[in-house]
């Protein structure tokens, strides 16, 4: 693990907070709701190296969501997972159509640019669509990114071919320093917790009205099924202090 993760027990005031970080310490699913002036969507979270066909199939049932696997800056950087975006613009010299497609400055109206990467599937699944083979390449995902932030040698192309069945989220740099996003505010619960900063994120949505489900409704959701519910405020403020311990321990 990289030296992010210095203060990782670290006891907040906010006791919504440490049972968050508890319970993905315990590879258990919990619930992130990003900001009012954001997305607006509540998310279901999990640790990507905790996940079972079983909390596959809860997601797709329950949330209906994209099943994405957000990974941390560092790792991504270090397996040299790129930003479609990116991939599409280097694309759009041999085919100019990718070029009218590609999103731009302005396209999205909740931030300056999606985090979405590859669409991947690990090379020991078959169709890599079933909820046991979507499992086993996220929790592959979760390995190989545990194994490159503790120095190991690693070839990407190896574990994974795309296209796939499992999209990869490249966090920010900066991460909530930089983007405000599902991806960085789960990578940076993560770091917090100090377990491997690769986690799962799938939107809940709404069977009734087609829309995303309200947070009043995620609430019950989460208040039905056992599971915390943490507002993107709340771990931001939260990282704040976390930083600040981890400067005051480092130096």
């Amino acid at each position: 693990m990289n030296g992010n993760t210095v203060c990782n027990h670290l006891t907040f005031r906010n006791e919504n907070i440490n049972r968050a970080l508890e319970a993905i310490r315990a590879g258990k699913m919990i619930q992130i709701y990003d900001s009012d002036s954001r997305e607006g969507e509540t998310d279901l979270v999990i640790p990507a190296k905790s996940v079972t066909f079983k909390d596959v199939k809860w997601m797709r049932k329950d949330a209906g969501g994209l099943i994405c696997v957000a990974v941390d800056p560092v790792a991504s950087k270090q397996l040299k997972i790129p930003f479609m975006a990116e991939l599409v613009r280097e694309a759009s010299k041999a085919n100019d159509m990718l070029e009218e497609v590609v999103e731009k400055e302005g396209d999205l109206k909740y931030d300056s640019h999606s985090s979405f990467s590859l669409w991947i599937n690990h090379r020991e699944t078959r169709t890599g669509i079933p909820d046991i083979e979507r499992a086993l390449t996220i929790r592959k995902i979760g390995e190989i990114t545990e194994k490159k932030l503790s120095g190991d040698v690693i070839n990407f192309g190896d574990e994974f071919r795309t296209p796939g069945h499992v999209a990869l989220l490249r966090a920010a740099e900066g991460l909530l320093d930089e983007r405000k996003g599902q991806t960085e505010l789960s990578i940076t619960l993560a770091h917090m917790a100090g377990i491997t900063p690769a986690m799962v994120v799938c939107e809940m949505l709404d069977d009734y009205n087609g829309e995303a489900l309200s947070k009043e409704r995620a609430k019950k959701y989460g208040r039905d099924n056992g599971l915390m519910f943490l507002e993107g405020q709340e771990i931001i403020e939260a990282y704040i202090i976390w930083q600040q311990n981890n400067n005051f321990v480092k130096s």
